[in-house]
This record gives C-alpha cells, structure tokens and sequence, in this order.
C-alpha cells in the first residue's frame, strides 16, 4: 500500500486498472474548472489507461505512423505520446495561483520531482536541453523514460506526465513519440528490472513534499 502523503488541501488518488481516456479528460477538466471556482481541492491522479495514442498541440499527423490504437486529440502542449497499461500516468490539478504564476518554473520543478523519483530507485534520470521530457542512458545511448504535457487554464494546471515503469515498448512503434525518430523509448523495467507501479508510486510520494516546496519557493 503506497505511503499517500498527508496534505490536507490536496487530494492523492490512485485509481486501479485501467481507466478509459475519455472519462479521464472529462473528470480532470471537471475537476479543474471546480479548482478555478474554489470548489474542489486540487488534485494529483496517478492511473493507468488501455492503449491509446494521444495528440498534443504541436502534433503532425505524418508522426502518426500505424494507428493501431485509439487516438485522441488533446489539449496538453507537445506531440503524439502513448499511454498503456504498465505505464504511471499523472494527472495534476495544481493552482498556480497559490504556487507561483510561472509556468516554465512548474515545468522545470515535475521535471525535478520525477527525476527524484526515479533516481530512488536507482535510474540515473535527466533533461535534456531542447527536449521535452525525462531521460536517461539505456545501454548507452540516450533513451525516453517518460514524458511530459501540460496545460494551464486560468492558472491551473491539467494533464502532466507519463513514466514508463513496465509498458509493452512495442506499442510506441505507431508513433514517433514526442517526434523525436532518432531516440528510442525505455522503461524501469528494461533499466533495471522494476515493473511495480506501486514501488514507483511510493518513490513519488516520498519526493511530493520537495516539489510542493520548490514549486511555491519565492522567485
């Protein structure tokens, strides 16, 4: 059972199986709109969805290389990504009002939080200059363990990230994900043998506070 951390104005909801995309567009726009009124607490989801391609705003259909699975146009920013079962989706419904109107600094600070994470379980993660997302060296060359896209309306935030924690690689060849062809994909599982959404879930939850700390630092 994950360690879920105690923070009274956020809600840390992990949802079991696999959660249709649609239905969790719908409830994270649900969820943000109430947000923005002051309704509803802000919100970090991790779940799991069925294959499904997803379009961000910069996608080009020519990306789009066998669409074997669903495909879903989205308002996130960046290109076409693929989310599976044995993939951690994020879902952060975060007000920036409150943490700092600084959407390059909220950016920076996931990419911080998630790099933490993985490092707890012994992968070497980092950004990459000019490249969206979390990296890190399989076998040498650089590799994409997760991925990142985000929105923001009125300051608060939707969708967030991706990491492959023991997804079928395979099914990210209908895709050039994140349209970067000359870099393949990886998973914790390919690194060094870890499959558990849960063992990743807990190295999350022990780095949140952290995040939630840089996030509001003052700048």
């Amino acid at each position: 059972m994950t360690h879920i951390p105690d923070m009274p104005d956020i809600e840390w909801r992990i949802s079991p199986g696999l959660t249709p995309y649609d239905q969790s567009l719908a409830e994270m726009e649900a969820r943000a709109a109430a947000v923005v009124a002051g309704e509803a607490r802000e919100l970090v989801w991790l779940l799991e969805h069925p294959p499904v391609y997803t379009a961000g705003t910069s996608a080009d259909p020519v990306e789009l290389v066998d669409p074997r699975f669903p495909v879903f146009q989205t308002g996130r920013g960046g290109k076409y990504t693929y989310h599976g079962p044995g993939q951690r989706t994020g879902y952060l419904v975060l007000d920036l009002n409150k943490r700092g109107r600084d959407v390059r600094h909220f950016v920076h600070t996931l990419e911080d939080w998630l790099i933490a994470a993985l490092g707890r379980l012994g992968v070497n993660a980092f950004r990459a200059e000019g490249r969206v997302g979390i990296w890190t060296r399989d076998g040498g060359s650089e590799a994409k363990v997760g991925a990142i896209g985000v929105r923001v309306r009125r300051w608060v935030t939707l969708h967030g990230f991706a990491i492959n924690v023991a997804p079928d690689l395979s099914h990210f060849g209908g895709i050039v994900p994140c349209g970067l062809p000359e870099f393949p994909v990886t998973s914790l599982f390919a690194l060094n043998g870890v499959k558990s959404l849960e063992t990743f879930d807990e190295a999350l939850a022990f780095s949140f506070p952290a995040f939630l700390n840089d996030l509001g630092a003052v700048r």
